[in-house]
């Protein structure tokens, strides 16, 4: 089992627990390929909505990896590939507290490059950390 951090904005991952289902990296098939069924999975957001200027910096939804199924949806002139995700109940969560106890962004004083590949694996501890502060049971 593997646990992993995908950024998104908020706006966007409200749409994804809607409809039950992960997408990274503008609808890319590849980030989701890395993952399983059963495999943690949280989402981070650093702003509100995509191209916004309001600053989020938090965690916005938790969950596991429903299956090891990727699909394709026909949106028009965009066609993301998806995955099926069972959320759970949770609370946003800032980073900023957990920045000393998160070992991915811990004593780096550019903490935020990480989040920069979109998708990233993290350890058991970090999502443990993470589903702790989001109030969430995963």
């Amino acid at each position: 089992m593997k646990y992993w951090l995908g950024v998104v904005s908020r706006e966007h991952v409200m749409r994804a627990v809607s409809l039950g289902m992960a997408q990274i990296g503008h609808g890319k098939r590849e980030p989701l390929a890395r993952m399983k069924a059963g495999d943690g999975f949280v989402y981070y957001s650093p702003k509100e909505s995509l191209g916004g200027s309001e600053p989020l910096k938090a965690f916005t939804a938790i969950g596991k990896i429903t299956d090891d199924e990727i699909w394709q949806v026909d949106e028009g002139d965009f066609k993301p590939w998806r995955r099926r995700l069972t959320y759970v109940k949770s609370t946003e969560a800032p980073i900023r507290p957990l920045l000393d106890q998160l070992t991915f962004t811990s004593g780096r004083t550019n903490w935020g490059y990480m989040f920069r590949y979109g998708l990233f694996e993290i350890s058991k501890a970090d999502f443990k950390t993470i589903a702790k502060a989001m109030h969430a049971k995963v």
